[in-house]
């Protein structure tokens, strides 16, 4: 028998449209406890979404049945004009190839060339820490984060002024792109007041910046074995190379999909370190215990158990890319629920890492339930997406903020300048008021 999925009206979105412009997310909690783990969003006269926190859809729509769905057109089509068709916002045999060809650069073994200069960048950028200052510290992890792109794409032949203005371009058009996904009754006057025009205009700027940049490297001959010397050797099958085209999207994409969400859940994980002192102990005992003549880096990542314990637990708690969205090619059901072609379905990560039938006082902040690692999880836990469309870089991240964290805690201690971690929703969920101070640590 056909189960029915509850709806919301219209008229009720449109009731709280400011607010969901605001924060989405207290709106469609409540529609989840009042409707389910699945109801219908009336978003426009004929546009509908599914939003979803059932996990178990989730792992069928990802993994299990992942053939019928391609991602909707918020990332085919809307993010596409700004960035451009890389691997986040490719589909079919085009983002096979791509993939197939970019895998082998963010390969563990290939990452090993790059987290020396990440641990080097990262340092460089913790030396801008004022001790004894209450300082908001996601700005400086933006920045932080944006650097170990940046150097881990090009070593060298990026200029300052260049890499600053891309920074404002990504995240100017990121902005825009908000606006145009939670005021789609806006669409028209986007388009004839020029707005629209305008962050296109900063899009294609910020594709002459690359355009530059590698045509400096090729006209070189050197070798820096950062990732643009990767993409640019990387061969497809038939031993072809990406054109220029293609590789400044998969450029442009790396910058928007590996700086901020990176930078935002760093800055969660230092709140709830600044409200956890013990975890900061243990963090800081596990690494005093790791630093030995015998230990390279790469191991001391590997085996740093208690601080990934701690990113994976803030990670569920405060999950940077909090929502995933697909589309059914061919009609589907999973579990009496039918689904014609072309619906849009969006999984809301936040709420899944959340749910009180899947996690044990899920509001809690508790590294101890990732004592296994993350795999007991796999089939509710999406930081990084699920399926073969996880994030390709979610090892470089892992590496990144583990070096991150160690880092600035090895030299401070961390307090709160906070009363509660507040959370701005946009394309990724950013941090709000996230004010420390550091104490720098008795040697």
């Amino acid at each position: 028998m056909e189960k029915k999925i509850p709806e919301v009206s219209l008229l009720k979105f449109l009731k709280h449209s400011l607010e969901i412009l605001k924060n989405p997310l207290p709106f469609h909690n409540k529609n989840f406890i009042e409707k389910g783990d699945i109801f219908k969003l009336n978003v426009g006269f004929n546009t509908k979404i599914f939003f979803c926190r059932d996990a178990g859809l989730a792992q069928y729509v990802l993994q299990k049945n992942q053939k019928n769905y391609s991602k909707s057109k918020i990332q085919t089509e809307d993010l596409v004009k700004y960035v451009g068709e890389g691997l986040l916002t490719s589909e079919g045999e085009k983002w096979k190839r791509q993939r197939k060809m970019i895998q082998p650069a963010f390969h563990k073994k290939q990452l090993e060339n790059l987290i020396g200069g990440m641990q080097e960048t990262i340092a460089l950028e913790f030396k801008k820490i004022q001790p004894e200052k209450t300082t908001d510290i996601f700005p400086l992890l933006n920045d932080l984060a944006f650097q170990t792109v940046v150097k881990s794409l090009f070593i060298k032949a990026a200029k300052g002024k260049d890499m600053e203005r891309l920074q404002y371009i990504t995240e100017a058009n990121q902005g825009m792109l908000v606006r145009e996904l939670r005021q789609p009754y806006l669409a028209w006057w986007f388009k004839i007041s020029g707005t629209l025009d305008r962050y296109l205009k900063l899009a294609q700027e910020a594709r002459i910046i690359l355009k530059g940049i590698v045509e400096e490297r090729k006209a070189s001959g050197k070798r820096y074995d950062d990732l643009l010397d990767m993409l640019l050797e990387t061969k497809y099958d038939d031993g072809g190379t990406m054109s220029e085209t293609q590789l400044i999207d998969e450029i442009l994409i790396i910058f928007t999909a590996g700086h901020e969400t990176t930078a935002n859940a760093l800055t969660f994980t230092f709140q709830l370190l600044a409200k956890h002192p013990e975890w900061q102990d243990k963090i800081y005992k596990e690494y005093i215990n790791l630093i030995t003549p015998e230990t390279d880096l790469m191991s001391r990542i590997a085996t740093s158990k208690t601080c990934q314990q701690v990113l994976e637990e803030s990670m569920r708690l405060y999950p940077p890319a909090y929502f995933i969205d697909r589309v059914n090619i061919e009609s589907d059901s999973f579990n009496g629920m039918e689904f014609e072609p072309g619906c849009n379905l969006l999984f809301s990560v936040y709420e899944m890492h959340r749910h009180p039938n899947l996690w044990e006082q899920p509001e809690k902040f508790d590294p101890e339930r990732f004592d296994e690692g993350s795999r007991p999880f796999s089939s509710q836990y999406f930081p990084f997406g699920a399926g073969p469309r996880k994030c390709i870089g979610n090892n470089f991240a892992m590496f990144e903020m583990i070096i991150a964290v160690t880092e600035l805690l090895k030299t401070y201690k961390i307090h709160p300048e906070f009363e509660t971690i507040d959370i701005t929703p946009l394309i990724t969920l950013k941090p709000k008021n996230a004010f420390l101070r550091f104490e720098k640590r008795k040697s």
